[in-house]
């Protein structure tokens, strides 16, 4: 994981502020799935660990992309626009570096 990445992670410890993720993963068949959560280090635990029912006969999964919101409002808004034909689309052309 990327220092970008790390200090986004743990910001709510450094700066006492409250966020809410939205976040990809790659899963065994190849598919991604979009999600958000306001604790993103367990989230991804459970999905690992076969505990979240959408993804745990999709097995492995590994976290791919995430993005930090202010408000929950915001990341499910998020999670809702990447859930899109063209949301997907743009992740994909994201993920791939194209």
């Amino acid at each position: 994981m990327g220092v970008a990445r790390r200090r986004a992670w743990d910001s709510k410890q450094q700066t006492g502020k409250m966020f809410y993720y939205t976040y990809v993963l790659s899963c065994g068949d190849g598919e991604l799935y979009v999600g958000s959560t306001v604790d993103l280090k367990r989230r991804v635990s459970g999905h690992q660990a076969g505990k979240v029912p959408a993804t745990s006969n999709r097995l492995p999964v590994q976290l791919e992309y995430y993005e930090a919101c202010r408000s929950e409002k915001n990341a499910r808004s998020r999670e809702m626009q990447l859930k899109t034909g063209y949301g997907r689309r743009c992740l994909k052309s994201r993920l791939n570096g194209k």
